[in-house]
């Protein structure tokens, strides 16, 4: 993003001109740069996604080191999650982008580029999946977020921490992820998921029709999984046409199993056929199932993948 004047910020920088803008990056690495898109990254699909998995692929397999990918922050968090399901390489791939844009002071991106370069180029960071560098923390894909709207220091990985810091110019990482399950590709499937969020009296109309509408549901619910007691019903016929997930709103932490026992608690809704998303926030929640019904996967195998979460 870059601009200047009252009419704000657009994607007008190439990679090119963000890898210039980096002092001393030319003395870290051997840079090709490639521009794979030029969207806001609330433009971005899955298809794009999956595109690129592929595309990084295949950069691991013409020998590059490692790749670095910069796109906008308002869905870093999920390209990342979702990379990290697609991709099936070994060579480290790190995302990240910048919170405040060239026109300003203090800008960011500088230093997280050079960070993400130092990170892709090193032998610590394969096998490690897709990681997210941001304000000189290492994160995993799978359990990184974005808690703030502006702060640069607005990524965080609430349920673990981040799984390495740069020091002195190098990642230094103090944790490794376990085992990374992937989803088969390609994702041959269109298919459409969609997020229903509980909320303090509602009545649940969201729900009404949407079998016929969507392939898919996950439930952003409160606490550790409990919706209002007019959702019950409608649930559980959702839950008999095809795959609701059931999330926790609440950004850490994760849905219980067997703690509560009103209606519209955990244990109720998870005896009426719903899928423990386990720890995954919602929105991760959504990109797994979402991959898995694209994959062509069957109930088995997404309750499997899920169960992996808990």
């Amino acid at each position: 993003m870059a601009g200047d004047g009252p009419g704000g910020v657009a994607p007008r920088l190439t990679g090119a001109d963000l890898v210039a803008a980096v002092p001393g990056l030319a003395e870290e690495a051997a840079v090709e740069v490639e521009d794979f898109r030029q969207v806001p990254s609330a433009g971005l699909t899955v298809e794009d996604v999956a595109e690129l998995a592929g595309r990084v692929e295949k950069a691991g397999a013409e020998g590059f080191a490692g790749v670095v990918i910069t796109q906008g922050t308002d869905t870093l968090e999920e390209t990342s999650f979702l990379l990290d399901l697609l991709y099936r390489g070994e060579a480290p791939v790190v995302l990240t982008g910048a919170m405040r844009h060239p026109g300003i002071a203090g800008a960011d991106g500088p230093a997280n580029l050079l960070a993400a370069v130092r990170t892709a180029a090193s032998p610590v960071a394969r096998h490690l999946g897709v990681l997210v560098v941001f304000n000189d923390e290492i994160h995993a894909a799978r359990w990184v977020r974005k808690t703030h709207a502006t702060s640069p220091g607005a990524f965080s990985s609430p349920n673990a921490g981040p799984i390495g810091r740069m020091a002195e110019g190098a990642p230094r990482v103090h944790a490794t992820p376990e085992g990374r399950p992937t989803v088969g590709r390609p994702l041959t499937r269109r298919v459409k998921v969609e997020v229903v969020t509980a909320a303090l009296g509602s009545d649940g109309v969201l729900l009404d029709g949407l079998a016929d509408r969507v392939n898919g549901v996950v439930v952003a619910a409160f606490g550790a999984g409990h919706v209002p007691e007019s959702w019950v019903a409608g649930l559980g016929t959702l839950a008999a046409r095809l795959p609701v997930v059931l999330a926790s709103r609440t950004g850490a932490g994760g849905v219980l199993s067997r703690t509560y026992a009103f209606p519209g608690s955990e244990s109720d809704l998870l005896a009426r056929g719903l899928i423990s998303a386990g720890t995954l926030d919602p929105y991760k929640a959504r990109l797994l199932l979402l991959a898995h019904l694209a994959a062509g996967s069957d109930r088995a195998t997404i309750v499997a993948a899920f169960a992996d979460h808990l």
